[in-house]
């Protein structure tokens, strides 16, 4: 059994030896039971939320950074086009 396994036999033992000896009542520890698993619910909803918020603004810094490599690569290319003509305008002139 791998570690998670583990850990939830653990946590599964553990629950059902706290409600043996629970010095609450069945239904008070059941209601307790019942708000600590929806305090943990609205926290991992929480911390789905802020993940989905910090991944978007991963993917726009990501397509910010290809936009500029691309407008920069594109100028390059640009300048490059513009060099060769006059070297070749300049190539053609002298022979003439």
């Amino acid at each position: 059994m791998d570690k998670f396994g583990n850990f939830l036999l653990g946590l599964g033992i553990g629950v059902g030896v706290g409600l043996l000896f629970a010095p609450r009542s069945g239904e008070e520890t059941r209601d307790l039971l019942m708000s600590r698993a929806d305090e943990g619910k609205d926290y991992l909803k929480r911390q789905t939320e802020d993940l989905k918020g910090s991944s978007a603004g991963i993917v726009d810094k990501g397509r910010e950074a290809i936009n500029r490599q691309r407008d920069s690569l594109s100028d390059a290319i640009d300048a490059g086009k513009q060099a060769y003509r006059e070297k070749v305008d300049q190539a053609n002139g002298q022979t003439a």
